[in-house]
């Protein structure tokens, strides 16, 4: 027992002497001294691009136009006047097919005149005309007219015997009639041109019929002058 306790204390006598004498010959490492900071590294500018661009010369874009050598610059120019001098009657904008309109117009015309579909101003029938004579026992005349030609305002007078049967009647395209009561023996049946038309002298077609309706004569006056009358002699027997 008294050997195992001096080792004992044998033992722990010598660690700490170990620990004692390491202890005193340690020595700690110091941390390295730099002679200087380290450098900051720059942080590149990166610029707005909202801002002012002023600096930044600008690229102008080249006006083939305006360079002689490439296109030649045309006289006529926005303000320039062009020469005055022509020798067509045309206007800038005319249509070409213009010029042929007058020539077919004239040509529709004078076959329509030549038809009986259209007045004109041609010479005006400037004396009375007679439609006719004709016997009846007929107590009445039913007389029709209408303008045959264009409707263009055409005025007729109808009178029996010089007495007024209707003052005025405007020939219209539409057949319109007249009741003239005949007197025993002779009747003249005047139709007097109060004007002429726009579009000519006085024109109409005219149709006569007795009591029974059966047709006595169909005729017309054509160009009839204003004043002048065209005239129908009935005998009553």
């Amino acid at each position: 027992m008294k050997h195992i306790l001096f080792f004992i204390l044998f033992f722990t006598a010598i660690t700490v002497s170990a620990q004692t004498e390491f202890s005193t010959k340690f020595k700690a490492i110091p941390a390295p001294k730099f002679s200087s900071k380290p450098k900051k590294l720059s942080i590149p500018e990166v610029k707005d691009p909202k801002a002012n661009t002023s600096d930044i010369p600008s690229i102008k874009t080249p006006n083939v136009f305006d360079n002689t050598t490439i296109t030649q610059k045309s006289k006529l120019q926005i303000g320039e006047q062009k020469s005055t001098f022509t020798m067509s009657t045309e206007t800038d904008f005319a249509n070409p097919g213009d010029r042929y309109v007058a020539k077919m117009e004239k040509d529709l015309d004078k076959a329509l005149k030549a038809e009986g579909l259209r007045e004109g101003r041609g010479e005006l029938v400037k004396k009375n005309i007679s439609l006719g004579d004709f016997k009846t026992k007929s107590n009445f005349f039913i007389v029709k007219f209408r303008d045959f030609g264009a409707i263009d305002g055409d005025l007729v007078k109808v009178s029996n015997n010089n007495t007024v049967v209707r003052n005025q009647v405007l020939l219209d395209s539409e057949f319109q009639e007249v009741k003239i009561n005949l007197a025993p023996g002779f009747n003249k049946l005047d139709f007097e041109a109060l004007n002429i038309g726009a579009l000519g002298g006085n024109t109409a077609e005219i149709r006569v019929y007795d009591d029974k309706g059966v047709l006595i004569t169909n005729d017309y006056w054509n160009n009839l002058a204003a004043g002048f009358k065209a005239s129908i002699v009935v005998t009553k027997e």
